[in-house]
């Protein structure tokens, strides 16, 4: 699962950098999914921990959670 991989370091990066990555070509909110969507354009926040869920075919699943060094 290598883009488990890339996703790790993606979600180091938005620690070290306390950043969120963007919800890439989100045009319409269902505005009954009341979520803190992230449109487009990363933003600043204050990051501590990240749940990162890769899924794969055949039921290959993995969940890791990413905390912010002291």
């Amino acid at each position: 699962m290598a883009s488990g991989a890339v996703e790790t370091i993606a979600c180091a990066l938005m620690l070290q950098r306390q950043r969120l990555a963007p919800t890439i070509n989100l045009k319409v909110k269902d505005p009954e999914c009341d979520l803190d969507y992230v449109p487009n354009e990363s933003r600043d926040a204050k990051v501590n921990n990240i749940l990162s869920n890769t899924l794969g075919f055949g039921g290959q699943n993995a969940c890791l959670v990413v905390k912010k060094a002291d």
